[in-house]
């Protein structure tokens, strides 16, 4: 896992609604990471936004076939790959 900035990529919390992206990487080596990783938002996986909720937290997303909540903290920290 690492925290270096990637060429062409944004954080899961400004991805827009209806928008798919590849994960880049995921940062961090605490236990918050590690659980991004077993939930599936691990390197390459395709996540599609879902929607979010009316205030703008939790953010829905669909991973590796089944939606998933996150909060807006905990996607920050993972970079999707734009092309």
């Amino acid at each position: 896992m690492h925290t270096r900035e990637l060429r062409g990529s944004s954080s899961l919390d400004r991805m827009a609604v209806g928008r798919t992206g590849r994960v880049a990487d995921v940062a961090g080596g605490d236990d918050t990471a590690l659980r991004l990783l077993e939930m599936g938002i691990t390197p390459g996986a395709q996540v599609r936004m879902v929607g979010q909720a009316p205030l703008g937290d939790p953010l829905e997303l669909e991973v590796r076939g089944y939606r998933l909540s996150l909060r807006r903290t905990d996607a920050a920290r993972v970079a999707i790959a734009t092309s």
